[in-house]
């Protein structure tokens, strides 16, 4: 568990940076990822079987993810984020009719135990201040039989061509992000985000140690995104 001072102070830091962020968010999601970001994300709600579910988008963002549960038929959805001007953004673009919008964190959820059928994120998981504790959380808010989704970045494969991508990734992507939208130190944030993030083994293993089952993930875009996905007993 990290130090509890140590993770306020990173999630302060964190939503600081994405609230600068706003104006930029969505182009920049589409350029850094070619593009590729919505059908990973339509990917990862279909392998949720979110039809008829109560679903928590964790790290909602501007609502892309939560907007895709509702088009895949989840009964309610409620999108939770630590920045206010995040969820600003994601209920000008999306209303209020279809989706809840909740400031809050990943280690202190306001819910009941077992409150809903499916947790997922995108591109959340190596923000999170106590990657441990925020799993523990989601685990505790998952029905039993309940699913957890995450999307996101991760370490490539340890070969000269995973080499490759993820000096494309460091060097050329973020700083083209970091140009357009005039916040270059943000976007160099990213790929030092990676530096002390898990393996994707390694996540399963966290998920596991959290109470999930069946956890398993697949690679997407040659093997750095990765889409991690576990069932509460």
């Amino acid at each position: 568990m990290s130090d509890p001072v140590t993770a306020q102070e990173r999630t302060r830091t964190i939503e600081q940076m994405f609230s600068r962020l706003v104006p930029h968010y969505d182009r920049m999601n589409r350029l850094m990822t070619g593009g590729r970001d919505g059908r990973w994300r339509t990917l990862a709600v279909r392998l949720s079987k979110p039809e008829g579910s109560a679903v928590l988008d964790l790290g909602a963002g501007t609502g892309d993810l939560s907007a895709e549960f509702r088009r895949q038929d989840a009964a309610r959805v409620i999108a939770l984020d630590v920045s206010a001007h995040m969820l600003t953004r994601a209920e000008e673009k999306f209303g209020r009719q279809q989706i809840e919008w909740l400031r809050g964190d990943a280690l202190h959820l306001p819910f009941a135990d077992g409150s809903f059928d499916v947790v997922a994120s995108a591109f959340v998981m190596r923000n999170l201040p106590d990657l441990a504790g925020s799993f523990e959380e989601m685990a505790r808010v998952l029905k039993p039989g309940g699913r957890l989704v995450g999307l996101d970045i991760t370490h490539p494969p340890d070969s000269r061509w995973g080499k490759v991508l993820r000096v494309g990734f460091e060097q050329g992507v973020t700083r083209v992000a970091g140009l357009v939208s005039g916040d270059r130190s943000a976007y160099r944030y990213l790929p030092n985000s990676l530096s002390g993030y898990p393996t994707a083994d390694e996540l399963s293993a966290m998920l596991e140690t959290a109470g999930l089952v069946d956890v398993s993930y697949r690679r997407l875009s040659m093997g750095v995104v990765a889409l991690h996905i576990g069932r509460k007993r």
